[in-house]
């Protein structure tokens, strides 16, 4: 088996060397763009990852299938002179989800069809998750974890034979993430005042099950390539909320990974300190997902420059960016409906403000899009004061004034999210 990043990040995490890899999972341009031109003068590679009901054969709530978003991010990378050896690309949550309602039959159908989609696209890091109850499941018992392990090992059967389709050696290049001690993808629905850390001997039997299940598929090989296990060490944020990471309460947990040949991966570590970060790697949760921090920070900097717009421009040459988002999504309430609860007051600044931004979901809208051109226009034709940075972008006024960041629009939503990107950098080792 030919070695790559990710082994050798499982590698020195056995050494006992406290390194670990973001998992960038958007599909923002602005995101993307900010993660290459931030990793581009390194030598790590950059981790990219999707989801399934984001991409998936059908097209996902964005459109694209896993050919489309893999020709997508390379276009963006070869725009931004991002060496394409450098990128991994991954599937998340890859498995029955979007068709959970549905029977196993059919949902099972579709999942392994997904796999293939994936795989033949060129994803080479691979999270199977079929841990949730499908249409004809009996409703009223948690799903069978022998039964899980079966479809996990069935979807890893798809995604292997896809991969053999393409060459003999492809099954080669595939890394597995099993397991999902995780909120449904998209995050918490609601406020939450902690959450349950994995128990080890949960973790065990998991693995335990899964590995049998692999073996009566004629699947060690496969085995060979599972290379982290998704657990929860205590993380979550959603609306109002961040649940912060407390190495005490994962410690048996940290133990154990110093056991097993794996390392684990958590999922919602947006909001997490930098400390915070760097304790997780520490304690072997050393594949960091993170998502809505980074559209987060996005959403900050285009706010602030739009209130500087409005600042510096009359009514009727203003781009409005704030007013238009909003009217779409109270045009197209779907994604955030059953997020976001209270009065209209409170819709609006949840709409707006929130850390579980649902509005990431909306910068893709015509109006928004030709909102948000309208206000980089505007702003790239003026010279910013420095009165109106300081009031709104702090941190980005004090590298303007010390002569590490131009004063323009563009540079300094870039650097917004790059300061998100720092963290983990620094955490990651």
């Amino acid at each position: 088996m030919k070695s790559n990043f990710l082994d050798e990040i499982v590698r020195v995490q056995k050494q006992g060397q406290p390194r670990g890899i973001a998992s960038v999972c958007s599909a923002h341009p602005w995101v993307l763009k900010a993660a290459m031109t931030g990793a581009k003068t390194g030598t790590r590679p950059l981790l990219v990852e999707s989801t399934c009901n984001q991409v998936n054969q059908f097209g996902g709530y964005t459109g694209m299938t896993p050919t489309d978003f893999v020709a997508y991010v390379r276009a963006v990378a070869v725009e931004n002179q991002f060496p394409l050896e450098r990128l991994i690309l991954g599937g998340d949550h890859l498995g029955p989800n979007v068709w959970q309602n549905e029977p196993a039959g059919s949902a099972m159908q579709k999942s392994a069809g997904m796999l293939r989609a994936y795989v033949q696209a060129g994803y080479t890091k691979i999270h199977l998750d079929a841990s949730m109850k499908l249409g004809d499941d009996d409703p009223g018992r948690p799903l069978d974890l022998e039964l899980s392990a079966r479809r996990t090992a069935w979807l890893a059967l798809a995604a292997e034979s896809a991969s053999a389709d393409l060459s003999p050696e492809g099954s080669d290049k595939l890394r597995y993430i099993i397991g999902s001690e995780v909120p449904i993808p998209g995050g918490a629905m609601g406020h939450e005042d902690g959450v349950h850390v994995t128990d080890v001997p949960d973790a065990r039997r998991s693995l335990a099950v899964m590995q049998a299940a692999f073996k009566s598929e004629g699947l060690e090989s496969a085995w060979e390539r599972v290379i982290a296990l998704v657990v929860q060490p205590g993380v979550e944020f959603g609306d109002d909320f961040i649940l912060e990471y407390h190495s005490g309460a994962a410690r048996h947990l940290a133990h154990f990974a110093e056991t097993i040949p794996f390392v684990y991966e958590v999922h919602s570590t947006d909001f997490q300190t930098r400390t915070h970060l760097r304790d997780l790697v520490r304690d072997h949760f050393a594949i960091l997902k993170v998502g809505p921090a980074l559209t987060f920070a996005f959403r900050e900097a285009v706010f602030a420059l739009a209130m500087m717009e409005d600042e510096l421009f009359l009514p009727e040459a203003r781009s409005n960016l704030i007013g238009v988002m909003d009217e779409a999504m109270t045009r197209q309430p779907e994604y955030w409906q059953n997020y976001y609860h209270g009065n209209a007051a409170a819709l609006r600044r949840r709409r707006m403000f929130s850390r579980s931004d649902r509005i990431r979901y909306y910068w893709s809208d015509g109006r928004v899009q030709s909102a948000l051109d309208h206000l980089l226009q505007n702003l790239r034709e003026k010279t910013l004061p420095p009165v109106l940075l300081s009031q709104f972008l702090p941190e980005q006024f004090e590298k303007v004034r010390n002569h590490q960041l131009d004063a323009m629009p563009d540079a300094l939503i870039l650097d917004k999210i790059n300061s998100v990107l720092e963290d983990y950098a620094f955490a990651c080792g």
